[in-house]
């Protein structure tokens, strides 16, 4: 892909998430244009104008429009936020086969528009669908990513800063895997302001690791909590979903916890899963390997392995 001057998203899909995003991408000056698309064409039609009505109040205010496939040609990054939706008591995976029919479709559009940008995918399971529409578009693995583990990351990150009354922002560590329930916290790596995590707990008596593993069960399954209280879960991966394409459009080499193929890397291969990766203009530029201890690597290949099983029977 050439390096083009030009910020301009597509987004495929305006339900909660889509909407979400648009609403994000608005407040945050990220991109320039953004072309709305939804089967539901009213619904697209009535969000343009909404977005558009705020945008007295925009910092950056950002070009709105309702389009279709073909407008896809000309944008940089195409997300992906359609499909069908996790209903109460359902897993992301159990959502693989109606979302893999409905992604085909969507993926065969948009290439045949001439597009040549960067895919970025938020449908769940985002992992299964990641690695679907890198298969079905034939682009290269880069310009492929999924939302990945962003959203586990940061809320692990936000309840971490909780439980050490510290700001979020000062807490560094990563959740991978699978976004879903097979995910890990890597704990050997986190630290809070440089000092680890593990050494912390050694040293003062009032930080468990039990404390610590209850934690993560509230980070793996804060979804279920949110789907059972309000239906589905939103604004957080909407916000995660923005920083990616800033990090994208701003050519910014930021490290994020996104899908990406696997070809080695952390002993894993022709798998799409969350890992951290320096994100700029071109998509993924390299994978970060973490230092896995021998728990956690155990952890991570049997979340691959859950990726992969689900994947044999459709590619």
């Amino acid at each position: 892909m050439e390096m083009v001057k030009g910020n301009r998203v597509a987004l495929i899909g305006t339900g909660f998430v889509g909407s979400s995003y648009a609403f994000g991408l608005l407040n945050q000056g990220v991109a320039d244009e953004l072309v709305m698309i939804d089967l539901n064409e009213e619904k697209a039609k009535g969000d343009v104008l909404d977005l558009n009505h705020g945008k007295v109040f925009a910092a950056n205010p950002l070009n709105i429009k309702f389009g279709t496939y073909e407008d896809c040609k000309n944008v940089d990054i195409v997300v992906i936020c359609a499909g069908a939706n996790q209903k109460p008591g359902e897993t992301r995976l159990q959502l693989v086969e109606k979302n893999l029919k409905i992604f085909h479709s969507i993926v065969t559009q948009v290439v045949a528009s001439g597009f040549n940008g960067i895919f970025l995918v938020a449908t769940n399971p985002v992992d299964v669908l990641t690695y679907a529409v890198w298969k079905y578009s034939g682009f290269p693995k880069e310009r492929v990513i999924g939302s990945g583990t962003i959203l586990d990351t940061a809320r692990f990150r936000y309840l971490l800063g909780e439980y050490f009354e510290v700001a979020p922002q000062n807490v560094h560590g990563y959740i991978i895997g699978e976004h879903g329930d097979s995910e890990l916290p890597v704990y050997s790596s986190v630290d809070i302001g440089g000092v680890s995590v593990m050494d912390m707990i050694k040293k003062n008596p009032k930080y468990k690791q039990e404390d610590l593993d209850e934690l993560f069960v509230n980070v793996r399954d804060a979804a279920y909590q949110i789907i059972n209280s309000k239906g589905a879960t939103y604004y957080g991966i909407a916000m995660g979903l923005v920083r990616i394409t800033k990090a994208i459009l701003h050519n910014e080499n930021s490290i994020l916890t996104v899908s990406t193929l696997l070809e080695g890397e952390y002993g894993e291969k022709d798998v799409y899963i969350g890992v951290p990766a320096v994100i700029n203009r071109r998509g993924v530029r390299e994978v970060t390997e973490l230092n896995l201890n021998d728990t956690e690597k155990e952890q991570f290949h049997k979340s691959a392995d859950v990726l992969r099983d689900i994947l044999k029977p459709h590619f």
